[in-house]
């Protein structure tokens, strides 16, 4: 009679090369991450040898590691001029990557971001009542009225749309809907807003709403790295029942997430995050969208590494389009929304045309 016994060595042996899969797994994650980072790297230096005075890479590589071997002029040029620009080329790719990543998990809708949900327009509306009359919606904040009017305005657009959607049979589509009805609104109110400003303000207000990098400083800077230092932690603690939101919001519940809580919290954390990057950088749409389908095809849906992916993708993609707006047309910058509207478009237009849904 058959004991069973024999099937134990089997059984063994499936575990172990579970085990060994993970493992080999794992580490071809975290090789995606190191050549990621690498990458980053690179792009950083390139940007900072870029510019009216040329640097080589070694050069800028001296300047960052061993600053006393180059030039008083190379320091300055490097550490004063470029550096808070490029640094924050990978700041604000990294806060608008990971917000669109979060975006797309709590609604399991693959279009979702900053840009897409009008957050970034409502945050372009508040900076244009700063630039076109003057308005500061906190009146005792002077010094950096643009800033905080594109801050408050996204952050209202994120909660109204949040209450909009605890309404009784509202679906994930339809705050998707909802986002895109905001979109509009603030694109409507923007035009009204420069047909009454005066000429001058006009050409202030389509300037910030194309997105650049060019006015980037030391303490904006810090504020936004601040910011995407608070967030990450957060939401790594959240990494488990995030990637448990991908099953569902019956699935989840059923492993002890609480769904609706959970939205709120992130939807909090990620629109802080777009809003800190519009508010210093102006409107850059698409990173929110393309970094993290990037992120994902290469490391999978585990937070634990999709995560850092996203900002890693999002922060190489601002960085390369930052030197994309150097070189394309020598002596001149292109605004860096332009060059991020040209890349995602396309993608934008292939994610609504495909009928390749497998991992949604």
């Amino acid at each position: 009679m058959h004991t069973g016994v024999d099937t134990v060595p089997s059984e063994q042996s499936a575990a172990e090369e579970g085990r060994t899969f993970y493992r080999s797994l794992v580490v071809r994650r975290q090789l995606t991450l190191a050549a990621l980072a690498l990458a980053l790297f690179l792009s950083l230096c390139t940007d900072l040898a870029l510019g009216p005075a040329p640097f080589s890479i070694g050069e800028v590589l001296a300047a960052l590691f061993t600053p006393e071997d180059v030039s008083q002029q190379a320091r300055v040029i490097l550490w004063e001029i470029r550096m808070p620009v490029a640094l924050m080329a990978l700041v604000v790719g990294a806060s608008l990557s990971v917000a669109g990543a979060q975006m797309q998990t709590i609604l399991s809708n693959p279009l979702a971001s900053p840009f897409t949900l009008g957050i970034s327009a409502g945050a372009s509306f508040g900076a244009a009542l700063a630039l076109a009359f003057g308005v500061a919606i906190i009146p005792t904040a002077v010094d950096y009225v643009i800033p905080i009017n594109a801050f408050v305005m996204a952050m209202l657009t994120a909660f109204a749309i949040h209450l909009l959607s605890m309404r009784r049979g509202v679906t994930i589509e339809t705050i998707v809907l909802l986002g895109i009805a905001m979109v509009f609104i603030f694109n409507s109110l923007m035009a009204l807003i420069q047909f009454f400003a005066s000429q001058q303000a006009v050409a202030a207000v389509v300037f910030w709403t194309m997105g650049s990098l060019t006015k980037a400083t030391w303490p904006k800077l810090w504020i936004a790295l601040g910011v995407l230092a608070m967030v990450m932690p957060l939401l790594a603690r959240h990494g488990w029942a995030l990637t448990a939101m991908r099953l569902g919001d019956a699935k989840a519940e059923s492993l002890g997430v609480k769904p609706r809580t959970l939205r709120l919290e992130v939807l909090v954390l990620v629109s802080l995050l777009a809003a800190i990057a519009v508010a210093f950088v102006g409107t850059i749409g698409f990173i929110g969208l393309v970094g993290p389908h990037i992120a994902r095809l290469l490391l999978g849906e585990d937070q634990r590494f999709f995560l850092p992916g996203a900002a890693l993708c999002g922060a190489l993609i601002l960085s390369i389009g930052s030197v994309l707006s150097k070189v394309l047309i020598p002596g001149t910058i292109i605004p860096i929304g332009i060059i991020t509207s040209l890349v995602g478009i396309p993608f934008f237009l292939f994610l609504v045309l495909s009928n390749k849904k497998a991992s949604w």
